[in-house]
């Protein structure tokens, strides 16, 4: 089989199941896990699948929301070099928000152990981290919890948000578009970064260029909100130029 008839092959099955895995097509095509990427990653370019740890899902999917543990694999050297960019932008003994995502759970792991901060997060991840740092006083905003992000949302998280002003939110996306700005595919959970948004003078996105272009159900912001989006050097120059005309600072790491 040809590789153009085995990639419309892929994609009829990841229509049809919702979801492909590299090494069960390697098996079902007989070639190796490294020629199913290829072939992924050009189903990928052309905007036909999306890729997702250890497999692919039918582009046109708005809805789904890859779990905790995808999440943590998926673009893992990008996400690093983001973590380690955001750290720069911690205030000097002042209050920070960390929003529930992958990239912000790194950030939350690589503070170092001389920090004085007030952290406040409704990400039960987040605050594992961060539970043993003793020059830190963190705040855990409650609520009902989400299973795929480990996430307080609804009125117990909102009404908390509602009574503070941190200095800095450190936030998490799942898909961002210049033009269309940031989404999630949660309406609770949108609510709860519209709420943590409202509460911090200044907002940094942490997003790897991945979700650039991707859109979801639940909006949750524009661009003129985000001060300051830290992302890989995968953002297209056209994609930088239109965030940065919404007034938004973009870092490249």
């Amino acid at each position: 089989m040809y590789g153009p008839e085995r990639q419309q092959e892929i994609l009829r099955l990841a229509r049809e199941a919702g979801r492909v895995e590299v090494l069960s097509l390697a098996d079902r095509f007989q070639v190796t896990a490294e020629t199913v990427r290829r072939d992924l990653t050009a189903l990928d370019r052309a905007g036909l699948v999306r890729r997702v740890h250890g497999g692919a899902i039918p582009a046109g999917r708005l809805d789904f929301e890859p779990d905790l543990t995808e999440r943590e694999g998926t673009a893992a050297d990008e996400k690093g070099r983001i973590a380690a960019a955001a750290l720069t932008q911690l205030p000097d003994g002042g209050s920070i928000v960390l929003d529930a995502g992958s990239t912000v759970a790194r950030l939350a792991a690589g503070i170092p152990a001389d920090t004085a901060l007030t952290v406040v997060t409704h990400a039960l991840p987040v605050a594992a981290r961060l539970a043993g740092h003793t020059g830190i006083e963190l705040h855990l905003v409650g609520g009902r919890v989400r299973h795929r992000t480990r996430a307080a949302v609804d009125a117990w998280a909102l009404r908390a948000y509602a009574e503070i002003r941190a200095d800095v939110l450190f936030l998490a996306v799942n898909g961002f578009c210049p033009d269309r700005g940031l989404s999630t595919p949660d309406l609770a959970e949108a609510a709860v970064k519209r709420a943590a948004i409202g509460a911090a003078r200044r907002v940094v996105l942490l997003a790897d260029s991945a979700k650039a272009g991707r859109e979801h159900f639940a909006r949750f912001a524009s661009f003129t909100e985000v001060d300051l989006l830290i992302t890989d050097t995968g953002l297209a120059p056209e994609q930088q130029a239109a965030i940065e005309a919404a007034g938004t600072e973009v870092v490249l790491v």
